[in-house]
């Protein structure tokens, strides 16, 4: 099964937010990173003037790092003190990081077939909506059995959806300073851009869905979501 490491960026005064420098030099210093198949770098969407792109939480991250491995001990090895992912940020990106900037996260990546996922992507740009349970199941056996069962197929109905990932907690060892995130389970849902995004969310599926979660298994603690501007990376030529 494939994993992930999500760095996520805090709304504070240690860093500043991403550019469109410090993403491209992300991009391409991470290709030496062994044992990385992708890479996708989500930064805050724009607010917007009318309703075509959801509202952002207040708490909302400026940016999510989205780090794909294969092998759990290639990632660990990469997170060492000095490793490569750190050593990656720190000569990437024009801003000052300091130990607040990020909170890190391995999760095992369970991925669902979309009914049109479109062209393959090498560099591309689209607008995800990542959701995040904060909090914890009463019985997380019950909840990620209700949920793996109901909730992706009315997912995959989404009108233009591109991609679906569901991630759960992976224990991991790593030897960097960014403090720890414990979400039981994070998702993401892709679409083409932020207009498609809202296509979806105002679509009948989506009621649904809140249908089915008001059935889930008790549950308590927060659940944000937030949509970002997607940017993959081409990680082919390293």
């Amino acid at each position: 099964m494939e994993i992930c490491l999500f760095l996520i960026g805090q709304n504070n005064d240690s860093c500043d937010a991403l550019t469109d420098h410090d993403t491209a030099s992300i991009h391409t210093a991470s290709r030496g990173i062994d044992g990385l198949r992708r890479l996708v770098i989500h930064r805050a969407v724009e607010p917007a003037s009318d309703d075509s792109v959801p509202k952002m939480p207040v708490e909302s991250p400026h940016c999510v790092l989205q780090w794909y491995f294969d092998d759990l001990d290639l990632l660990e090895s990469a997170l060492q003190s000095n490793g490569a992912i750190q050593t990656v940020l720190a000569t990437s990106i024009d801003a000052a990081w300091g130990p607040g900037a990020f909170v890190q996260q391995v999760m095992a990546v369970r991925r669902f077939a979309t009914p049109d996922a479109g062209p393959s992507h090498k560099s591309l740009e689209r607008c995800s909506y990542l959701v995040g349970y904060e909090g914890e199941a009463n019985d997380f056996n019950a909840w990620l059995t209700h949920y793996m069962t109901y909730h992706p197929p009315l997912m995959a109905q989404l009108p233009g959806i591109r991609e679906l990932e569901i991630y759960t907690r992976v224990d991991y060892r790593a030897d960097i300073a960014w403090p720890r995130a414990t979400a039981m389970q994070r998702n993401k849902v892709v679409f083409d851009d932020a207009s498609a995004l809202s296509v979806a969310l105002a679509s009948p599926v989506r009621a649904l869905m809140k249908r089915d979660f008001d059935a889930f298994p008790p549950y308590s603690g927060s659940a944000p979501h937030y949509p970002m501007r997607s940017i993959y990376g081409n990680l082919l030529g390293k």
